[in-house]
């Protein structure tokens, strides 16, 4: 999402005109994104346009206004595609009660819902609505198939945490797929082009470095919200990697290897001088503990560390701790 985008809505809505709504700006509604959903295609953001209203514009204006602000919030959407069986559906016998009304009515609707559980709608929502709508912070939602006659959508208006994959090895190319499905922006660097290929890394961004090593891996610039993965093949140029991430104050760092391996990284990392304090920055080995050995597996190790970094970026511990009670756990 972009700010351009709802600006250009909110104008659109001011002015009684139709706005145009693209599947670039809203990608819950892309090909991809709906590939095998019989209630929803993309042709529904023509529907979902042509339901808006200038009462419609404060949700999007309060979209915007989440976005300047950094917030961690969402745009959802109402999909309705049996507008009789939303009305009338009633709570099943396994989820909590929501009462006996069904949606609050049979129309599409956009709505801003963020980890606060604000939310702005132009139209009145029922109960059962509430419970969908603020289901959005799941991103996307978790239960949006749980009652017929409509779905549930919806777009983060927050940027994806970059992750850089430092290697294009074998576990990197596991790991770049399964963090693009999690939702990570994911770049790979390595000195191949044999190796950093579209066929490995299809939905990466792919840098080559020059000159056959890693020195220049220096011109590159990361945020210090950025996550870093040092994989590289042969943990050849590991140094450089953890180097470079500590020296861009990364938010994690992480790197693969065995302890008598990790000793000699160490030595050369204090050579290039970082200090103990950045060595000690750096996570290894990196992912979660749990006995992966092939690269498939250590994909799975590393990315539920990503995401368990994320999430506790994200959210503050009084925040973990209500969503730890309320799975019981």
């Amino acid at each position: 999402m972009n700010k351009e985008a709802l600006q250009s809505v909110i104008a659109a809505l001011r002015e009684g005109r139709t706005p145009s709504l693209s599947v670039e700006d809203f990608p819950c509604f892309s090909h991809e994104a709906t590939e095998g959903n019989q209630h929803v295609d993309p042709t529904y953001l023509d529907v979902v346009a042509k339901s808006l209203t200038a009462d419609d514009a404060p949700t999007f204006e309060r979209a915007l206004r989440a976005m300047e602000e950094g917030d961690l919030a969402w745009l959802g959407f109402k999909i309705v595609y049996d507008a009789d069986a939303a009305q009338r559906n009633t709570d099943n016998e396994v989820t909590k009660k929501y009462g006996d009304e069904g949606s609050a009515d049979g129309e599409p609707l956009v709505f801003f819902c963020n980890d606060a559980k604000e939310i702005v709608a132009s139209r009145p929502y029922s109960p059962r609505d509430t419970f969908q709508m603020k289901d959005v912070t799941r991103g996307p939602s978790m239960h949006n198939e749980q009652f017929e006659g409509l779905t549930w959508a919806s777009v983060p208006l927050f940027d994806q945490v970059h992750v850089w994959l430092l290697g294009a090895s074998d576990a990197a190319s596991e790991v770049a797929a399964l963090a693009d499905h999690v939702g990570f922006a994911v770049t790979v660097v390595d000195y191949d082009p044999a190796y950093v290929s579209e066929a490995r890394f299809p939905t990466a961004k792919r840098i080559v470095l020059e000159g056959g090593n890693f020195d220049a891996l220096e011109q590159l610039d990361a945020a210090p919200e950025d996550y870093v993965c040092v994989l590289t093949r042969g943990h050849m140029f590991d140094p450089e990697g953890c180097v470079w991430a500590t020296r861009h104050h990364v938010h994690y760092v992480g790197m693969m290897g065995c302890a008598g391996k990790n000793d000699r990284v160490r030595e050369l990392v204090l050579a290039s001088g970082a200090t103990e304090e950045d060595w000690e920055r750096v996570k290894r080995p990196i992912g979660l503990k749990f006995g992966a050995k092939t690269p498939a597996e250590l994909a799975i190790a590393i990315v539920a560390e990503l995401v368990d970094v994320r999430y506790r970026q994200r959210y503050s511990a009084e925040a973990r701790e209500r969503h730890e009670k309320s799975l019981g756990r």
